[in-house]
């Protein structure tokens, strides 16, 4: 499905050599994941696997112990999330993290300060290049609504959104900060039937786009017909890596999720 980079462009995130620890537990040990632009990558592992570590890692709420971080070819230090925010990697959570008393539009605006020029004084005093800076926010976050497919609830605050929904608003206002990398952490959590399908035509239309998606994901099926390739983690250690196929039928993949019987 997908074929090797020619060049360092052609790579969005390029990270080796990633440790953490926590006290006595050895969370990553040694984790190396290179994205390739275009692709839906991605990270899967049974239970307490490091998978939301590596990913919290990489997005500025925990400092590594050691590691080398590229991000479209440029070396970044995950700092702090919204220094990371701005240099170009938007991620949502497991737990849904909206503002739950901000209508959907608004929650989509917020996530477009990463990319305002207005400062303080254009906020206070909202002179023309301010006012028309919000109203380029505005109809680009009702864009992203329309995209993910709740434009109809733009009024709505977000807590009145059912589940599926605010998922998608979630996404919306990730895509808000138009990142190099989309990182989503089990999107499909807590979704029925129909609401994964859903999320998985979403997901192949932000693909289409252009964008780069690395999926945490608990539901093995929907990362196995999504992904271009894997990484499978185990006790914090990369066991596995390479295109769906070839992980699902590797021994150390089977015997981290079904045990040696198996």
């Amino acid at each position: 499905m997908t074929t090797t980079a020619s060049n360092s462009g052609d790579i969005v995130l390029d990270i080796s050599g990633v440790n953490k620890r926590f006290g006595g537990l050895q969370a990553l040990s040694d984790v190396n994941v290179r994205i390739q632009r275009g692709q839906i990558y991605g990270l899967i592992g049974p239970n307490g696997a490091g998978k939301t570590t590596f990913f919290n890692v990489i997005t500025g709420l925990y400092q590594p112990d050691s590691g080398s971080f590229h991000l479209d070819g440029k070396p970044y230090s995950p700092s702090a999330p919204h220094e990371v925010a701005k240099a170009g990697i938007a991620r949502t959570f497991q737990n849904i993290r909206l503002f739950g008393e901000m209508t959907a539009l608004e929650n989509v605006m917020v996530g477009r300060h990463v990319r305002t020029h207005q400062g303080l004084l254009g906020a206070v005093f909202h002179h023309g290049a301010a006012r028309r800076e919000e109203a380029a926010i505005r109809a680009r976050a009702m864009e992203l609504l329309d995209f993910v497919g709740i434009a109809p609830f733009a009024a709505r605050t977000a807590r009145h959104l059912s589940y599926g929904d605010q998922r998608r608003l979630e996404i919306a206002r990730a895509l808000a900060t138009e990142p190099l990398l989309l990182a989503l952490d089990e999107p499909a959590a807590g979704m029925n039937a129909t609401e994964k399908l859903g999320l998985r035509e979403l997901l192949v239309r932000i693909k289409a786009e252009g964008k780069t998606i690395l999926l945490i994901e608990h539901d093995v099926k929907l990362v196995m017909g999504l992904c271009d390739r894997i990484t499978v983690l185990d006790y914090g250690k990369p066991i596995a890596e390479g295109i769906p196929a070839d992980v699902q039928s590797n021994p150390a993949v089977v015997e981290a999720y079904l045990g040696s019987g198996h």
